[in-house]
């Protein structure tokens, strides 16, 4: 129980401008556009392109990053493992919702299609 515990204290205070970098490389590596990552982090967050820019500029948590989010009523729908861990077991809401945002970019980065990403089909 210890490990969980230390793993969602670990990503609680990880910063979002420390991952980000990580993101466009692996999404850019595969093909894919930061215009598509940052539409795939909008929809789950429900932060529009000017907010995202700010969050990769200053230094803020994850934690502080989906506490002022407004989480796609889709995003229940994200299941299966990264990391690991099956998402839609993980109990810790925040690493749950970071857990999200991962499996959306590596579903990006494998070239499946917006539509099935997104949740829209």
């Amino acid at each position: 129980m210890k490990k969980a515990y230390d793993q969602d204290e670990r990503i609680a205070n990880m910063t979002f401008t420390s991952v980000y970098p990580h993101y466009v490389t692996k999404v850019e590596k595969k093909g894919r556009t930061i215009a598509e990552l940052h539409q795939v982090i909008c929809w789950l967050t429900g932060y529009n392109e000017k907010k995202l820019q700010s969050f990769t500029e200053e230094k803020v948590t994850f934690e502080t990053f989906f506490k002022n989010a407004s989480l796609n009523p889709n995003a229940q729908l994200i299941t299966g493992v990264i990391c690991g861990y099956r998402v839609e077991e993980i109990e810790n809401p925040l690493t749950q919702q970071v857990r999200y945002l991962d499996k959306l970019v590596d579903e990006l980065a494998k070239g499946r299609k917006m539509e099935k990403i997104l949740r829209t089909t």
